[in-house]
């Protein structure tokens, strides 16, 4: 499965974060690639200290069939400057992730986010403030509506806000990030497919 092509994305470009791009940052991508099929939103990931050119972990990757998504044609790629730059809206599976993100591109700091919070965020929002929230395209807008309940939205606490790693752990840990990221996951979609 490849990337819809430039012409085809008008309506946005998500980047989702993990450390070694394999387990949690490509499950979200894909899940949320299959969710937004057909809205014209592009959905990449990439890592802070990734296994470049690996596939999708085996353990990961049967959970994507599961859902009716796809593993297929990933190789894990390292983040920079540029991926960061090009992206209207960044997901982490951590806010640790962000702490390496938004210093390749400052300016990345309006539109990222912690998987969880953004979720929690997007939660309290209604379609008329992301159709009245500034931005170039629908994830920009999305985006934009989610920084202001910033301060009005009360964050999580540190240890309830990340997405466990399960990279060379059990499979029911595994099953653990699927289910953490289904809690936060469905706010998210619906406030990109509107």
């Amino acid at each position: 499965m490849t990337f819809e092509s430039d012409h085809q994305t008008t309506n946005g470009r998500i980047l989702v974060v993990c450390t070694g791009n394999i387990c949690r940052s490509p499950y979200i991508e894909r899940v949320l690639a299959h969710e937004l099929s057909g809205t014209g939103i592009a959905v990449s990931s990439a890592g802070t200290g990734a296994l470049v050119g690996s596939p999708v972990d085996p353990e990961s990757a049967r959970r994507l069939v599961a859902v009716g998504a796809n593993a297929e044609g990933f190789a894990a790629r390292q983040i920079t400057r540029e991926i960061v730059a090009a992206s209207d809206l960044v997901i982490g599976a951590t806010r640790e992730h962000l702490s390496e993100v938004v210093p390749l591109h400052p300016r990345a700091l309006r539109y990222s986010f912690a998987l969880h919070d953004l979720g929690d965020l997007l939660a309290a929002v209604t379609p008329e403030e992301i159709a009245a929230a500034p931005g170039h395209n629908r994830v920009a807008k999305v985006a934009a509506a989610a920084i202001s309940k910033r301060g009005i939205v009360h964050p999580r606490l540190p240890e309830q806000s990340g997405i466990v790693d399960p990279f060379r752990r059990d499979p029911e840990v595994f099953d653990q990030m699927v289910t953490e990221i289904s809690s936060s996951l469905p706010a998210v979609v619906a406030a990109l497919r509107g």
